[in-house]
């Protein structure tokens, strides 16, 4: 289990503040990167890697540009 002590969260820019999908990361962790709903924020959440984490947002980007 990742410890999440002294985590910080912050919402995504893409996430509306109209009830929908609403998506928080927390950066500042030794080498791991946290992920939650932010209306369920003791709910469950996702742990990657740092790279791991980096990779997907480097895809992301890649895959979000238009042809």
């Amino acid at each position: 289990m990742t410890d999440l002590t002294g985590a910080v969260w912050r919402k995504s820019t893409r996430s509306g503040d109209n009830g929908g999908a609403c998506v928080e990361v927390a950066t500042n962790l030794p080498d791991t990167v946290a992920v939650r709903d932010s209306k369920d924020s003791t709910g469950p959440l996702l742990t990657f890697t740092a790279q791991a984490w980096a990779d997907f947002i480097a895809a992301a980007k890649r895959e979000g540009r238009p042809s």
